[in-house]
C-alpha cells in the first residue's frame, strides 16, 4: 500500500467513525420525546439519556489521550470501536429508561476512545501543511453527522421507532472495525518508553468529574450544591497533584507555558457550552409548541449541521493560509449573535425565521471550529498530540456538561417532576428563552479568548 492511499485509508477510518458519533447524538435528540412517551419518563430523567453519554465520554476522554500516547493510539481508536458497538446493541434492546441510560453511558467510553485517538492518529500521519485541510475534513464529518442525524434520525422514529437509530449505530460500528483492521494497522515504535498513568490523579479527577455531574442534575437542592462544592475540591486537588506527578493524567504545564494552547482550549470550551443547548431546546419546542412531527422537526434543524459540513474544510484549508484567530473570533461572534435571537422565539414564529438562525449559527461555528482545533494541535510538539487531542475533545464535553447542567437547572426550577409533554406552553418558552440568553452571554468571553490567543507559528 502506498503512503499516499494509507493515508486516504486513514483519513476515511477516522471521518467514517467521526460521522457515526454524531448522527447518533443528533438523531436520540430528535428521538427525546419518543423515548419520554415508551418509558413514561420526566424531564429530568429524560435529560439523563444525554448526560449519561456525555458523562461516559468525559471521564474516559482525556485519560484516553495519555493512554494513547504512552501505548498505541491506533489500538486504543479499535477498542473505542468495539465498546461503542457492543453499547448501541444494548440500547436497541434496552427495556427500560434505566438501562438505556446505563448502555449510553458505555457508548460514551466507547466514543472517548476512539474520539480523543482518531484525532492525534490524523495529525501524526499527515504534514502540517496539510493538517487544517484534513481536520476539516474530520471536522465536516462531524457536522455531516449531525446534519443527516436529526432528518434521518426524525424519519425513522417515526416509520420505525426510536430503536432503530441504534441498530444503525451498530450496522455502522462493525462495518468500521472492520475498515480499521485492514487499514489501520498498529505502529511499531521501539524506542517507546511505557509510562504508568497517575492513579492517584486519576481516580480524583474521575470522582470529581463524576460528582460535578450528579450534582448538577440536583441542583437547586442543598444536596445538589454540596455535590457541586465537592466537586470544585477535587477539581483543584487534581490539578495540584497532577502539576508535581512525574507522569501526570494532565500535563499542566501546556496551560501554564503555552497561551496560544490554553486560550485555544478556553474558546473550545465556551464555544461547546454555549452552541450544544440548540439541538435539545429545538428539539422538544419544534414538536411541543410548532407541532411538527420528528421528520419536519429533523428537516429544520438539518440547516445548521449541514453549513458546518459545508464550510468546515473550507475554512480549515483557509487557516493553513490565514491566522485561524481570525476566523474563530468571527465564528464565536456569530454563534452569541444566533443565540441571542433564539431566546425570541414563541408560537407563531415563522420557521423560515428559525432556518435563517441556524444557517447563521451553523456558518458561524464552522468558522470557529477548524481553524480552533488546527490552532490546538498546531501549538504542541508532536509527542503531545495525543493529550492535546484528549484535551480538546474534554473541552467540547466539558462544555457539554456545564451546557446540560444550566439546562437541568431550568428544568429543575420550572417543571419539576412534570414530563416535557405535561408543562404548559408558556412555561416551557420561559425556561427556553433564559436558556439562550444565558448562553449568548457565556459566548461573550469565548470571543476576547479567541481573538487575545496569538498567532500560529507557521512551520
Amino acid at each position: 500500500m502506498t503512503n499516499k492511499r494509507k493515508s486516504q485509508s486513514i483519513l476515511l477510518v477516522v471521518a467514517i467513525t467521526s460521522f457515526m458519533g454524531t448522527f447518533l447524538v443528533s438523531a436520540v435528540n430528535i428521538a427525546l420525546p419518543s423515548i419520554e412517551h415508551s418509558f413514561s419518563l420526566s424531564a429530568l430523567q429524560l435529560s439523563w439519556i444525554i448526560t449519561s453519554f456525555i458523562l461516559g465520554t468525559a471521564l474516559f476522554m482525556l485519560p484516553a489521550g495519555v493512554w494513547g500516547d504512552n501505548s498505541d493510539n491506533r489500538k486504543l481508536f479499535k477498542l473505542g470501536l468495539i465498546v461503542f458497538t457492543l453499547a448501541s446493541a444494548l440500547c436497541f434492546v434496552a427495556p427500560s429508561g434505566t438501562w438505556l441510560i446505563a448502555a449510553r453511558f458505555l457508548q460514551g467510553v466507547g466514543t472517548a476512545f476512539s474520539g480523543t485517538t482518531g484525532q492525534a492518529i490524523l495529525v501524526s500521519s499527515f504534514p502540517p501543511e496539510r493538517r487544517g485541510r484534513v481536520l476539516g475534513i474530520s471536522v465536516s464529518a462531524v457536522y455531516t453527522g449531525l446534519a443527516l442525524g436529526p432528518l434521518v434520525g426524525g424519519i425513522i422514529t417515526q416509520q420505525f421507532g426510536w430503536r432503530f437509530l441504534f441498530l444503525i449505530a451498530v450496522v455502522l460500528g462493525v462495518f468500521t472495525i472492520i475498515i480499521s483492521i485492514f487499514y489501520l494497522k498498529s505502529e511499531k515504535k521501539k524506542d517507546r518508553v511505557v509510562k504508568k498513568t497517575d492513579k492517584l490523579g486519576t481516580i480524583i479527577f474521575m470522582t470529581g468529574l463524576t460528582t460535578l455531574v450528579y450534582g448538577s442534575a440536583q441542583i437547586p437542592s442543598a444536596i445538589g450544591w454540596t455535590l457541586m462544592a465537592i466537586s470544585l475540591v477535587l477539581m483543584l486537588l487534581f490539578w495540584r497533584i497532577e502539576s508535581r506527578a512525574e507522569n501526570p493524567l494532565l500535563n499542566t504545564s501546556l496551560f501554564t507555558k503555552n497561551r496560544l494552547f490554553t486560550y485555544s482550549n478556553l474558546s473550545a470550551l465556551i464555544n461547546y457550552t454555549a452552541t450544544f443547548a440548540i439541538v435539545f431546546f429545538l428539539s422538544l419546542y419544534l414538536q411541543k409548541i410548532q407541532n411538527l412531527s420528528p421528520r419536519q422537526a429533523g428537516a429544520v434543524i438539518i440547516a445548521q449541521p449541514i453549513m458546518m459540513a459545508i464550510f468546515s474544510p473550507i475554512v480549515g484549508r483557509l487557516s493553513d493560509k490565514i491566522q485561524p484567530r481570525y476566523f474563530a473570533t468571527l465564528g464565536m461572534a456569530m454563534c452569541s449573535i444566533g443565540l441571542a435571537l433564539l431566546a425570541f422565539l414563541s408560537h407563531d414564529t415563522p420557521i423560515a425565521y428559525i432556518v435563517g438562525i441556524l444557517v447563521w449559527v451553523g456558518l458561524g461555528f464552522a468558522l470557529f471550529s477548524s481553524p480552533n482545533m488546527n490552532t490546538i494541535m498546531s501549538s504542541v510538539e508532536r509527542k503531545h498530540y495525543g493529550q492535546a487531542s484528549g484535551l480538546a475533545s474534554s473541552m467540547r464535553v466539558f462544555g457539554q456538561i456545564i451546557s446540560m447542567s444550566i439546562i437541568t437547572l431550568l428544568i429543575s426550577i420550572n417543571f419539576g417532576s412534570q414530563s416535557v409533554e405535561a408543562v404548559p406552553d408558556e412555561l416551557f418558552l420561559k425556561a427556553m428563552k433564559w436558556g439562550f440568553m444565558i448562553f449568548a452571554t457565556i459566548g461573550i468571553p469565548g470571543i476576547y479568548f479567541s481573538f487575545f490567543r496569538g498567532n500560529v507559528k507557521k512551520k
